[in-house]
């Protein structure tokens, strides 16, 4: 059946109005049976007619979706309406009692209808909130590849260049000192010849005189003379040496050779390895298409839950002291017959719903939201000045489960979900400014660990790099998995989505607005406590503001903590260490 529309749900920013004529205030309520949009006021009117008294008015996020009218096809005057769960097709009332379906289950189409809505908007927010941002988170890193391995081959570029440059100059110097050696030689070997060469020369002037000398005794006229004259002895000619002539050994090298001296490209013979994509389940934990049985049964669940809605006032159940603790701070369910209570000072007990303590812890922390229970009733705890995580198991062994390094864990919530595990940190950093004053910068983060305590997700600024967080005290999960924080020291609620993309923030209805505890009920609803005002706040998923549930006239004195159990009970903190329970769902 093709959708005539797409109901989209507005975001935190925008407001339904009321559906009816002449009425403009906020659309809270609707009517199933009508399909019409109501505010408190008129929701009221429309139920006190007898007429009406029948109708299903829930809250707007739970409505049921209208069905588009259309006729059927082999009875041209009925509107399809009815659903067979056997031939798995949309047919009319008149196909129904004709027989043309015999034997066959049959089911309300709107019924049928508003669950394939839901999953069609379940598959779409699984493209909005993981697939297009996992895509896009694959498609920064491969860019950061490119932009890395371009980076790389330039540094190789250069590292070739500078062997080759290196090569080349060591080349200059070997060549320089060999020239230079061979000009010493050849220096040293000229001069030695030169002064065989003027020996020679020498013994040659020599032996010219002794010619001249004896032609002169031959040609006296004097006999007597040359017969007196002694044989004249002739010197020996000096000694010479030849010159001993430098060689030259040629290099014996080739092409390796100098491929070893100036390196070489390689490229490791290694598979690539594949790029890490996040689990669907650690970033959005939502079931795979459900079954037709598994419909049935969550069409039956959310029957029974669409009984339930805001009743019109809030209901003391009981109150009780709970010894041991000075301030009530913050309370963990346990189960439905125990909570972990703690006070500023980071006493941590464990009591019943009589405020009988059972056990009782000292820690590092308090103050804020630093305790939580598992899925499989384990408490953990923080230590800020440890900087740990630890874990008490059943068997009361205690151990340091995770370590945090720089940040300081202030808040932490286990999800009902998938078991996660969310902290809220700080970190504070020593800088100095001006004329060497000191000065403290402080960051915030959330970071998503899984069961076994692997870090998973970090949440710390928006899109637009902008802080997120001042101190997140409080910290909690919401239905649909959004992150909900709350802190005094920013005055806000602030709210992301399982993907940490920032979705709203909450500043309370007043100038001044001091949130502390932090909740969720069955319906998505954020319930937080205001200490300034003595109120708490009920807000839908969205964000939209819908009611002070408690004010101080209803006697809330300075409230901390707030936590809905599953019979859908509110704890709230009273003055000290008194813990009061109300009803506010009927």
């Amino acid at each position: 059946m093709a959708l005539s529309k797409i109901d989209i749900p507005l975001p935190a920013q925008h407001f339904l109005e009321c559906g009816i004529e002449d009425c403009e205030r906020n659309c809270e309520f609707y009517c199933n049976l009508c399909h019409q949009r109501l505010c408190k006021q008129c929701r009221d009117e429309h139920l006190k007619s007898p007429e009406n008294k029948n109708h299903e008015v829930v809250l707007y996020q739970q409505r049921k979706r209208q069905l588009p009218v259309k006729k059927c096809k082999i009875h041209p005057t009925k509107d399809v309406d009815m659903f067979c769960e056997e031939c798995q097709v949309p047919v009319c009332s008149k196909c129904v009692t004709k027989g043309d379906h015999p034997k066959h289950t049959f089911v309300d189409l709107e019924a049928v209808y508003a669950e394939k809505f839901a999953l069609f908007q379940q598959e779409i927010s699984k493209i909005h909130e993981y697939f297009l941002p996992t895509s896009q988170d694959l498609q920064k890193e491969i860019k950061k590849d490119s932009s890395e391995i371009k980076h790389l081959m330039d540094n190789i570029r250069t590292s070739m260049k500078t062997e080759g440059e290196s090569l080349k100059s060591l080349v200059d110097t070997v060549i320089s000192e060999n020239m230079k050696q061979l000009d010493q030689i050849e220096h040293s070997v000229l001069e030695d010849l030169n002064t065989q060469d003027k020996t020679i020369d020498d013994y040659i002037t020599y032996l010219n005189n002794l010619v001249k000398e004896l032609h002169r005794c031959l040609t006296s006229t004097e006999t007597q003379k040359l017969m007196s004259e002694k044989k004249p002895k002739i010197r020996s000619i000096p000694e010479t040496t030849k010159p001993v002539t430098p060689g030259f050994t040629a290099g014996q090298y080739n092409k390796s050779d100098v491929t070893k001296l100036l390196g070489k490209i390689y490229v490791p013979n290694t598979k690539a390895e594949k790029r890490e994509i996040q689990p669907m389940e650690s970033v959005y934990n939502t079931a795979m298409k459900p079954t037709h049985k598994q419909m049935k049964e969550d069409r039956k669940k959310s029957d029974k839950k669409q009984t339930m809605s805001l009743s019109a006032s809030v209901t003391k159940v009981r109150e009780f002291n709970v010894p041991g603790v000075d301030e009530v701070y913050h309370v963990s369910l346990d189960q439905l017959d125990r909570l972990w209570i703690s006070d500023y000072d980071g006493n941590l007990v464990q009591t019943d719903l009589q405020g009988n303590v059972i056990q009782k812890i000292e820690t590092w922390s308090g103050m804020k939201g630093f305790h939580t229970v598992t899925q499989g009733r384990d408490l953990i705890f923080t230590d800020k000045y440890k900087t740990v995580i630890n874990r008490i198991t059943q068997d009361n062994n205690i151990t340091e489960f995770i370590k945090t390094g720089d940040w300081l864990p202030l808040s932490i919530h286990s999800s009902h979900i998938n078991g996660d595990l969310l902290v809220g940190m700080m970190k504070l950093t020593e800088t100095k400014g001006l004329f060497k004053m000191r000065k403290i910068k402080k960051e915030s983060k959330v970071t998503r660990y899984n069961k076994t305590g692997k870090e998973l997700q970090n949440i710390q600024r928006d899109n637009k790099g902008q802080d997120l967080y001042g101190e997140p005290c409080y910290i909690t999960e919401n239905i649909n998995g959004d992150i909900c924080t709350s802190g005094y020291d920013k005055a806000a609620v602030v709210v992301v989505n399982k993907s940490g993309q920032y979705r709203f923030s909450y500043t309370g209805q007043a100038s001044e607005f001091s949130p502390f505890g932090i909740c969720i009920d069955v319906f998505g609803h954020i319930l937080v406590s205001d200490e300034i005002s003595n109120s708490v706040h009920l807000l839908d998923q969205d964000g939209q503001f819908l009611s002070l549930l408690l004010t101080q006239q209803q006697g809330v004195e300075f409230p901390r903590s707030v936590c809905v159990d599953d019979e859908n009970n509110l704890y709230v903190r009273q003055l000290t260490n008194t813990l009061t329970v109300y009803k506010y769902l009927q």
